[in-house]
């Protein structure tokens, strides 16, 4: 099908994802597309004229996804570890053996931008296929300046041969790396005067996240690195309470951050901070159902406090190798009791405002014409089944990247 710059897409289910009610449901919807922006969204019966017109079969209609928690660009694997812990192998027995981040971290520091590129590509490609249109990736395989930059530019150049928008988020705050496991204020050190500053002057970052845990940073390391990122006009985002409650989400909170991320441990004040601030929930069950995880995050509280609630696949190496958005939104409901329509919020709108974004996300005029056809009945159905994929068309910024 030839792509037109001014289309009317009609005779379809549309899940706007815009107003009150669940998915913002349109019965017998039409979209005006201009190029890459939605012009008109509503009932076929008051389209528009156009010349251009696409009959939808009365498919359901929905934004474009986005996969707004992703560790998306690394090197090796961790298969290795996953076997181990079958086995019983417990964490510190693994580090000892040269598992985890460590392990990615030496593989990631000697892979060249060409093999992480090349290794990247398919993971990226089985999100595309499921309609993902923007996803978030992060670095902090890496530790040090060099590696840091690599990854994020590796990041940045996924989105030159892909058709998708590629947000990135500076995670030089995961971990300690071998070479500073003695000097913890060094390594901070390292990452504000150094890394911070060289990532922000290359333009490679969209956002500066961190890992708040007893396994990894303190809160007052981790604000030092929010405080860094302040100064250079970068927003904030982190990984906070998810193996116990350090406070790191009200740190976050009170330095307006997009998100914070996993928060299986939060408590109320926390949902309490959040909700004043804006800050949107993440949910990542994929790494809860990979460690098997037994505290789940508050949803009955985020939900009382009006706070919104993302969903991701948190694609990684280690905890979640989760390679399916569709898979995501599933466990959210069955481990996290989430309904789907508050998934497919978790993927659209609300995935949308977790990393700053107001320009898609919904189905309505001004919005990015990022849509995607799936042949279903009804929108609750994208969550319902598990490993099928009923994507039927995607349309992206004015290109069809998988026509009807």
């Amino acid at each position: 099908m030839p792509n037109a710059q001014t289309i009317l897409l009609e005779n379809a289910t549309l899940a706007t994802m815009a107003g009150e009610e669940p998915y913002g449901l349109i019965e017998d919807g039409a979209v005006l597309v201009d190029g890459d922006e939605i012009s008109w969204a509503g009932r076929r019966s008051d389209a528009p004229a156009c010349a251009n017109v696409i009959d939808c079969g009365g498919r359901v209609m929905t934004p474009g996804l986005i996969d707004c928690h992703t560790h998306l660009v690394y090197g090796g694997n961790r298969a290795n570890e996953f076997e181990m812990r079958l086995n019983g192998a417990g964490y510190e027995e693994i580090a000892r053996a040269g598992g985890g981040i460590v392990s990615t971290v030496k593989a990631t520091r000697a892979a060249s931008e060409a093999d992480l590129k090349a290794s990247a590509l398919p993971r990226l490609d089985a999100l595309l296929s499921e309609g993902v249109t923007t996803v978030e990736v992060k670095s902090g395989y890496g530790l040090d300046v060099d590696t840091e930059l690599k990854m994020l530019r590796t990041a940045r150049a996924l989105g030159d041969v892909r058709p998708v928008d590629i947000i990135t988020s500076f995670l030089g705050a995961h971990a300690f790396p071998p070479e500073f496991k003695d000097d913890r204020a060094g390594y901070i050190a390292l990452v504000c005067d150094k890394a911070l500053p060289a990532v922000a002057n290359a333009g490679l970052a969209d956002a500066v996240d961190g890992f708040c845990e007893g396994i990894a940073l303190s809160v007052e390391e981790t604000e030092k690195v929010f405080e860094a990122a302040k100064l250079l006009n970068l927003p904030v985002k982190l990984h906070a309470e998810q193996l116990s409650n350090l406070g790191g989400a009200i740190m976050a909170a009170k330095h307006g951050a997009l998100s914070v991320d996993h928060i299986e441990y939060l408590g109320q004040s926390g949902v309490d901070a959040i909700a004043a601030a804006g800050t949107v929930a993440v949910l990542l069950p994929g790494a809860f159902y990979y460690l098997r995880e037994t505290q789940k995050p508050p949803v009955d509280a985020l939900r009382a406090a009006e706070v919104p609630i993302a969903v991701a696949t948190d694609l990684n190496p280690g905890s979640s190798p989760v390679h399916s958005l569709l898979a995501a939104m599933n466990m959210a409901c069955v481990l996290f009791d989430l309904t789907p329509a508050e998934v497919l919020a978790g993927v659209t709108s609300n995935a949308a405002r977790a990393l700053g974004l107001d320009d898609r996300g919904t189905i309505e005029a001004g919005k990015r014409s990022d849509l995607v056809l799936w042949d279903i009945d009804q929108p609750g159905q994208l969550a319902y089944p598990l490993g099928f994929n009923p994507v039927a068309a995607i349309y992206r910024r004015g290109e069809w990247v998988r026509p009807l």
